[in-house]
């Protein structure tokens, strides 16, 4: 009977052993939230994304696709290199953080990643400034103009002024264009490069300066209001949704680009961002 009582003891002792290592091996790496989606039978969707403004309006989204059954789940990221490895590796569903002519960039480097843009969300939009004129149409033949001296920032500048009609660039540049690949420059403009941040500070030396808004909003200036030409919604600096390719028709993938094209993530870019931030649909 003792080695019964024994037996029995020691059988209750494993169990409770083993209880305890399955509940320590299911709270690792995984949420409350998760528990919580999969005991109510929601869809869980992770989406990587930059703090601002990208989680920011993922924020607003979570509780448009709670209502179809969809628990967004944002996984924050300081890095521009992460969210596309993860998304890549399927440790992330998506990411929203990046625009096109980087993700294209980013699969040129890496050729092992299968990353597809599917949908534009809004631009951080880079404006023509002036203290010395009012519209582009008074720029005089001479006219200097500082623009930013790093290649991405460069190279888009270069690309607004010849959407303003200022300049002709050699075909095929795009966004890597240089002040060399300038082909047509029917007023003579001269270019002062200069570090992206200290762009503002020229305002009053050039006649007119091409300024991102983050720093047009230090001056402070209101990109909406104040610049005499802005980037629209078909720049290629959109910042856009990513996923895998083969998950562009998923349903939490469409339902989620509904969400985050709807009036309420529209309003509150608007209302939040003051023009810093502008709505690309």
């Amino acid at each position: 009977m003792k080695k019964i009582i024994a037996l029995i003891a020691t059988l209750a002792i494993a169990m409770l052993a083993l209880a305890g290592c399955g509940g320590s091996s299911s709270s690792s790496g995984s949420s409350a939230s998760t528990s919580t989606a999969a005991s109510s039978g929601s869809k869980v969707l992770k989406v990587g994304a930059t703090a601002v403004p990208h989680a920011e309006i993922l924020e607003q989204v979570k509780p448009l696709l709670a209502k179809e059954g969809i628990d967004l789940q944002i996984v924050e990221f300081n890095d521009y290199v992460q969210p596309n490895i993860a998304v890549n590796d399927k440790e992330l569903d998506a990411n929203y953080f990046q625009h096109e002519p980087y993700l294209k960039n980013f699969i040129e480097e890496h050729k092992d990643v299968k990353l597809v843009n599917v949908a534009g969300i809004h631009i951080e939009p880079m404006g023509i400034y002036s203290h010395k004129i009012k519209k582009l149409d008074e720029l005089k033949d001479g006219a200097s103009v500082a623009i930013p001296n790093d290649p991405t920032n460069g190279g888009r500048s270069l690309l607004l002024l010849q959407k303003a009609g200022l300049i002709t660039l050699k075909d095929g540049v795009n966004e890597k264009a240089t002040v060399q690949d300038v082909v047509g420059n029917p007023k003579n403009l001269k270019f002062q490069e200069v570090e992206a941040a200290q762009v503002p500070r020229t305002l009053d030396d050039v006649d007119i300066a091409i300024i991102n808004s983050n720093f047009a909003m230090q001056v402070p200036l209101d990109p909406t209001k104040d610049s005499m030409f802005i980037e629209d919604s078909t720049s290629p600096y959109v910042n856009i949704l990513a996923v895998r390719e083969g998950d562009e028709n998923r349903p939490e993938i469409q339902a989620l680009i509904k969400a985050l094209k709807s009036d309420t993530v529209k309003n509150f870019i608007k209302e939040k961002y003051k023009g810093a931030v502008v709505p690309a649909f």
